[in-house]
């Protein structure tokens, strides 16, 4: 399998549903775990070929390609976009606690680092086609970062608040909804 090393300076050409072609270092994409496995899978004669994103459009790509340049050359320079380590809490520990409503009851950090608060201000729509193309490219810190984002954006808010910020219908009953009110009165406990 192919290192960063091994691909340092590579350039390799991706191409985006819309037709819209990238010449990019593979240095600075390395981020992306799928373009990183397409690479390693393709004999390097054949890497001047273009790589179709087909499920990424133009613009979408090259936003992503802003915040993997961004992450790249701190990862080279090996700060953190936040400033601080890296203290994320370990799965596995998470689920040793015996208690399920202790469990529950733990609130999971939501907190993006300001430079990443600010890439991903972006119209709600655009957000979710960034995710879409976060989880196809396998680019696990932005995808963790535009979920965080959409936590932020509800965080606090009613059903009701909720539904109207994302444009959802409720196609509930009132007795449906009264139903599962009722199954889940505990949320209202808090």
């Amino acid at each position: 399998m192919a290192t960063d090393t091994d691909f340092k300076d590579e350039t390799i050409v991706l191409k985006t549903n819309d037709g819209k072609v990238f010449r990019v270092q593979l240095s600075e994409v390395r981020l992306a775990e799928t373009i990183r496995r397409m690479c390693a899978d393709v004999p390097q004669t054949e890497q001047d070929e273009e790589i179709p994103l087909t499920n990424i459009s133009g613009p979408v790509f090259e936003k992503i390609l802003v915040w993997l340049k961004h992450h790249a050359a701190e990862a080279k320079s090996g700060a953190s976009a936040d400033g601080g380590a890296d203290d994320e809490e370990d799965p596995a520990e998470r689920f040793m606690e015996d208690d399920y409503r202790a469990r529950r009851r733990k609130i999971p950090d939501t907190t993006v680092p300001q430079w990443d608060k600010e890439f991903l201000n972006v119209p709600q729509e655009f957000l979710f086609e960034i995710i879409l193309a976060a989880n196809f490219l396998d680019i696990k810190d932005l995808l963790d970062k535009c979920c965080k984002t959409i936590a932020n954006m509800i965080k606090g808010k009613t059903v009701e608040q909720i539904r109207e910020a994302f444009n959802l219908v409720n196609d509930f009953t009132r007795e449906e909804e009264e139903q599962i009110r009722k199954e889940n009165a505990w949320l209202e406990e808090r």
